[in-house]
């Protein structure tokens, strides 16, 4: 069998694959560590955006209004309850 430290010819050019391991291994722990301290105590993978993922509710009220799911009465009653919870951005329209 023959071992790399027996081998006459040099190790080959299969020698620089270490510097690249390496290299991945320090670049890996580099983005960790950065995404870590970055996001805080929450985690490298959390998401920064604090917003639930999909539409908002006005937007999806409206979209079921156009549709024809719910009528004109119940469109204006469950606006008015979310403008008392969540508040319009462009003021009343």
């Amino acid at each position: 069998m023959q071992t790399l430290a027996d081998w006459h010819g040099g190790p080959g050019p299969w020698i620089l694959f270490f510097p690249l391991i390496w290299a991945a291994v320090v670049i890996g722990v580099a983005t960790f560590l950065r995404r870590t301290v970055r996001r805080g105590r929450r985690g490298p993978w959390y998401r920064m955006d604090d917003r639930p993922t999909g539409d908002s509710p006005l937007a999806v009220l409206g979209r079921r209004f156009a549709s024809g799911e719910i009528e004109e009465d119940e469109y204006w009653r469950r606006l008015s309850v979310l403008d008392e919870q969540f508040g319009r951005k462009g003021g009343a329209a």
